[in-house]
């Protein structure tokens, strides 16, 4: 009897022993577990998406003042028209065959679509592609996380540039039908190593392509950030003004 009774003390206290034993397991690998934080609206290199990324170069070589979408006409699956027929005024963009109202399009992460319509008015941002650093084009649904419109596909636009040197620029540019784009951009560089700031002042006209199709487009952007070791602060204002003469022609 007496061995029988150590016998089952010593399994129940082998039981115990090893029940701790694994639950400490898990309570350990439960602590050691990293929450996911989702950081960006973009894709990454090794992301599982159809992208084109076009960096600050790639952009100034296109950007004659037209609208965004004729600075995005050589990327894949990328079709536009214009109103005017010079990509000066109002301009549409289809990607893979869908619309405007189903391709999300972030400025800074910010939504830019119409909220009732949910197109987008490049229009009313004129010369925006002279403040743009880069932008990526996600064909398909992608990353996006605002709404319906990314069906299509999302253009991920990016204004936050960080110019380490002064600098100040002045262009000008001419084209058929009387186009005209001035611009003027002047920066502070990095001062101090904390702050920087931004400011470009634009222009742009046309006689356009089709009677009855001038433009007269002119809008600015102003931007200061302060840059911490960990963290940094930005404030971006931008603003367009646009006056277009086009005419619907019916049967």
């Amino acid at each position: 009897m007496k061995r029988i009774a150590i016998l089952i003390i010593a399994a129940i206290v082998g039981n115990a022993v090893f029940g701790q034993t694994k639950d400490s397991t898990k309570r350990d690998s439960f602590l050691l577990m990293e929450p996911v934080e989702v950081k960006a609206t973009r894709a990454g290199e090794n992301s599982p998406f159809t992208k084109t990324n076009l960096t600050k170069k790639q952009i100034e070589k296109v950007n004659l003042g037209q609208d965004l979408p004729f600075i995005l006409n050589q990327t894949p699956s990328v079709v536009v028209n214009s109103d005017a027929g010079n990509g000066v005024g109002y301009t549409g963009i289809r990607i893979r065959g869908s619309d405007a109202s189903r391709i999300n399009v972030t400025l800074n992460g910010v939504p830019f679509n119409d909220a009732e319509s949910q197109g987008t008015f490049f229009v009313d941002l004129p010369d925006i592609s002279s403040s743009v650093g880069s932008i990526q084009v996600q064909r398909g649904v992608g990353t996006s996380s605002n709404g319906a419109g990314a069906f299509g596909a999302s253009i991920n636009i990016s204004t936050n540039e960080v110019n380490l040197k002064p600098y100040a620029e002045f262009n000008n540019s001419y084209g058929s039908f009387n186009t005209w784009k001035n611009t003027v951009k002047i920066g502070s560089g990095l001062v101090s190593d904390l702050f920087t700031t931004d400011f470009r002042l634009s222009k742009i006209s046309s006689d356009g392509y089709i009677d009855r199709a001038s433009s007269n487009l002119r809008s600015y952007y102003f931007s200061i950030a302060y840059l911490g070791k960990k963290s940094s602060l930005r404030f971006n204002m931008s603003s367009g003004k646009e006056k277009t003469y086009q005419a619907w022609y019916g049967v």
